[in-house]
């Protein structure tokens, strides 16, 4: 079988970016693979690529807290790469614009984008040239902890497979706080609002159905990708869970629509009071079972929940590669170092069968060792960046 068209970063440049005054690496289509001790910046850089697509990075951050310290009053930060893609090269440039302070004397700021020199009106706009996945350390307890996460971790593989997504969510989000907002501030008189609140409710209904829809059908298709178990990785049965997910089950989206509007109207007094919405895709959950031993993950030991996020990264990976021309940029953050050696190994075979360019990081180079020539290496060590 013929190795898919590749998506990888040839060029990588953060200006002030973390504990990075500035830097430059020049990969090309291999793997990459960053070493150094704790605390070098080895994340840093992964996060720096997790920029390229939509949304706050792999770690969730605000746009200031990226700011490297003693930058200075409005110097904003920057990352900048070119990216070969299934469609030809694509310079992509983003950061933190910095403009004139409030009344309130706070900064106002907000994240700029440009494709190929030219200003780009949203960062959803990067879902149509990239697609990143990432798993790092903190993402271990993902089947432990809130639904949250998990929405998260599925919105960035749909993110691949439908870059309009990114922006159904985008709207369905401010609606919601938008709508959030105008019910608090009324608090019981929000009657006199009911143009603006139906207009909300509406937007909410419609998006938020699209939303829940593509979710739906990715994990559809991942659940047929990665229901067997491929080498020593077990298979995953995913299911997404919620009250408008069940509507789509039932009947057609129009009439999902209708309850979501209807749900919305009808939970106003207690949203009030309350905050937020009752309903909605905001609510929604991925769950995850062990196929094999047919137990939720959450049972699961952290070995094998490890083992299941690896498996539905490497299911979307091909989907993607299928389906898209070019697996996602795979962000690998001290993954390799906690595998055995047969699963280590299976996953470095599996990234180099894609023709995927993965960014793993790890304290220990000889992890790495059966990548060979296969990998580009870098060492970091001091925010310095070091061919190796």
């Amino acid at each position: 079988m013929d190795t898919p068209a590749a998506l990888a970063v040839t060029r990588l440049t953060l200006t002030r970016f973390r504990g990075y005054d500035s830097a430059r690496l020049e990969p090309d289509h291999r793997p990459v693979v960053l070493t150094g001790p704790n605390g070098a910046g080895k994340t840093n850089l992964l996060e720096a690529v997790s920029f390229l697509a939509p949304g706050r990075g792999l770690r969730g951050a605000k746009l200031s807290e990226v700011e490297r310290i003693g930058s200075g009053t409005g110097a904003g930060w920057a990352v900048a790469a070119v990216l070969d893609t299934p469609t030809g090269p694509v310079e992509i440039g983003t950061g933190r614009e910095i403009g004139p302070q409030a009344a309130s004397g706070a900064e106002r700021d907000r994240r700029v984008v440009r494709v190929d020199g030219h200003p780009a009106k949203g960062q959803t706009v990067l879902a149509e040239h990239v697609a990143v996945v990432w798993l790092t350390p903190q993402m271990d307890r993902l089947f432990l902890e809130g639904s949250s996460g998990r929405r998260r971790f599925l919105d960035r593989l749909v993110f691949g497979f439908d870059p309009a997504h990114a922006g159904r969510l985008s709207r369905y989000e401010h609606a919601l706080r938008e709508r959030a907002r105008l019910l608090r501030e009324g608090h019981r008189g929000w009657n006199g609002d009911e143009g603006w609140l139906g207009g909300l409710e509406d937007q909410m209904a419609t998006t938020g159905v699209a939303v829940a829809a593509a979710r739906r059908d990715v994990v559809q298709r991942l659940r047929a990708a990665c229901g067997r178990a491929v080498g020593p990785f077990p298979g995953a049965d995913l299911t997404v869970q919620g009250t408008v997910e069940r509507w789509l089950d039932e009947g057609p989206a129009l009439a999902a629509e209708d309850a979501l509007r209807r749900s919305l109207r009808d939970s106003r007094r207690a949203d009030s009071d309350g905050g937020g919405a009752t309903l909605g895709p905001h609510k929604s959950d991925l769950a995850v079972r062990h196929a094999q031993k047919d137990m939720p993950a959450a049972l699961c030991s952290t070995g094998e929940q490890k083992a299941l996020l690896i498996a539905i990264m490497l299911a979307n990976a091909r989907l993607l590669a299928a389906e898209r021309g070019a697996a996602p940029l795979l962000l690998l953050d001290e993954v390799a170092a906690h595998l055995d050696p047969q699963r280590r190994e299976a996953l470095f075979d599996e990234i180099l069968a894609l023709g995927a360019q993965a960014w793993m990081t790890g304290t220990d180079d000889s992890v790495f060792g059966p990548l060979g020539g296969a990998a580009k290496r870098f060492h970091i060590e001091d925010a310095t960046v070091t061919p190796a």
